[in-house]
């Protein structure tokens, strides 16, 4: 018997999970830390490194206090956290400024530019991150900081993904040369890939901007995928945790690469991570070209894959902001869905609330909702906008299986999926697919997996997964829905295709609201 602590960073708070390696989960706590924001600029999002250290600190405490482990019986510390989160540090490694996370939008003009430059140079990463840099991420946030922050460049030595700043603070690691690299990170946010020996060229960067000339030896480190070990945990954060210095912590990853892990994913299997937004992971034995997703990349999920990253921008943040709008909250307007029939309300709508993330990768799209009549309600709309991101769901898989990517089984992790049977029958309904829901709680159980690979308890992924992961919940596709979904999901991806580009191609959206309403009058009898 070895028990783990299994940690999870998220937007507005820490979980840490206590992992048993015969037992399961022994009990989870959480910490919140503030997200800094202005009112004056939508696009801000940051959030203090220290802030999140002691959120850390309290739950690891509470969690040991709940379940009534000591502190000396964790074998292992494991964390993933969201990305691209980046933190400029000087030369000891200590913050500059708080992290840029990765709703923080203002590298706009930067990603821009990195696409353009990209293109123009033929540079091979921009199609591996589906030929879009997005201001998400990493070298585009970086830019915009340097750019923005004259004062601090003389001291700035590196950046750091969340996930390994975590890292090296708990490990005591003082030199950016020695800090930790995750792959998984690296290679879906700053276009890392062996492929082309690591990061892109000093001369791309520097063309970008003569405040990069430098950076690609800056941004040198141990770049390793998770079944290696970071480092082990010093006495100081030992002690602040209450756990024993020296136990071993492996290079993390972002969140939702390890809940796909924890939700059970192997090769051939597709995990939709619904929360705030979702990710969508795969794995694949080959390393193939996928246009319009956030990124392939050697290692990124499992080691012994390619980790295969799409997603939609918002999911969970459009069901709240309908619900805000509303004046109430989502369980409640959420309140006999069970009774609606698909396609019912007449309404179709597009998950663009937030800009597109795959596969158009444009942040310029806001939301589109067609089908209004005069007693609509934000019950039928918050039914439509789980129809939506089905839709959208199923344009990343098509695209995923229409490039060689294996798609048997879809799983519906994260936090959502959990708590909604409705959102869970309605994708079943769209893919046309057994759709696959954890029964129970997987958060952390990702990290704690990789927790206990660090401690030696399992000799590969698969050893734990069988013996951690939870059983699951089925939803199974029924027929007349499938056949009516089919109807609507060839008029979602007419609008999704002719709304979503620049340049798309002229089409006639004559007949859209029409089947709207034919279909929503034959769904009520």
């Amino acid at each position: 018997m070895a028990i783990v602590a299994g940690v999870d960073f998220g937007t507005l708070s820490v979980r840490v999970t206590l992992l048993d390696s015969e037992k399961g989960r022994l009990g989870t706590a959480s910490a919140g830390y503030p997200l800094h924001r202005r009112r004056e600029d939508p696009d801000f999002a940051t959030q203090s490194h220290d802030d999140q250290m002691n959120a850390l600190v309290t739950a690891v405490r509470a969690v040991l206090a709940e379940t009534g482990v000591a502190g000396e019986e964790i074998v292992a510390l494991a964390l993933d956290t969201t990305g691209s989160s980046v933190i400029p540090v000087d030369a000891q490694l200590q913050p500059l400024d708080e992290y840029m996370l990765w709703c923080d939008h203002r590298a706009h003009q930067e990603a821009q530019q990195i696409t353009e430059l990209a293109h123009a140079e033929g540079l091979e990463a921009i199609a591996w991150c589906g030929g879009v840099y997005s201001h998400e991420w990493g070298f585009a946030k970086l830019l915009y900081w340097l750019r923005h922050n004259p004062e601090k460049r003389e001291k700035f030595a590196t950046a750091l993904e969340h996930c390994d700043m975590v890292a090296a603070t708990l490990i005591g690691i003082t030199d950016p040369a020695l800090a930790p690299r995750s792959v998984c990170a690296m290679g879906h946010k700053w276009m890392w890939n062996p492929r082309w020996g690591g990061l892109p060229s000093q001369e791309f960067l520097s063309k970008l901007d003569p405040l990069f000339d430098g950076i690609r030896a800056k941004l040198e480190g141990n770049y390793r995928t998770s079944d290696a070990i970071a480092g082990h945990l010093n006495a100081h954060w030992a002690e602040a945790m209450g756990l024993r210095a020296g136990v071993p912590i492996p290079v993390g990853a972002f969140d939702a690469h390890w809940d796909a892990i924890g939700a059970g994913c192997d090769e051939g299997d597709v995990v939709n991570v619904v929360g705030t937004s979702t990710c969508i992971i795969a794995m694949s034995r080959e390393t193939r070209l996928v246009p319009g997703v956030c990124g392939v990349v050697p290692g990124s999920v499992h080691p012994a894959y390619a980790g295969i990253e799409a997603g939609l921008s918002a999911t969970g943040d459009i069901f709240e902001a309908i619900a805000r709008r509303a004046g109430t909250e989502v369980r409640v307007l959420a309140e006999g869905l069970a009774e609606y029939k698909p396609g019912q309300t007449g309404l179709l709508r597009l998950s663009w609330d937030n800009g597109d993330r795959t596969v158009l990768v444009n942040p310029e799209l806001g939301g589109i909702t067609l089908g209004w009549n005069l007693v609509h309600t934000a019950k039928d709309e918050l039914f439509a906008a789980i129809e939506g991101t089905a839709f959208h769901t199923r344009i990343i898989l098509e695209r995923m299986a229409e490039h060689g990517v294996p798609v048997n089984r879809v799983i519906n992790g994260g936090g959502i999926p959990q708590h909604n049977p409705v959102l869970n029958q309605v994708y079943a309904n769209v893919l046309g697919k057994t759709v696959l829901v954890p029964d129970g709680v997987p958060t952390s159980l990702g990290s704690g997996i990789f927790g206990l690979l660090a401690a030696g308890v399992f000799g590969s992924v698969e050893e734990a997964q069988k013996k951690m992961c939870l059983p699951f919940r089925t939803y199974e596709p029924e027929a007349d829905a499938v056949a009516r979904y089919e109807e609507l999901f060839a008029l979602y991806r007419k609008v999704y295709f002719a709304f979503g580009q620049r340049a798309s191609e002229p089409a006639s959206l004559g007949e859209v609201l029409p089947e709207l309403r034919r279909i929503a009058a034959e769904a009520r009898g």
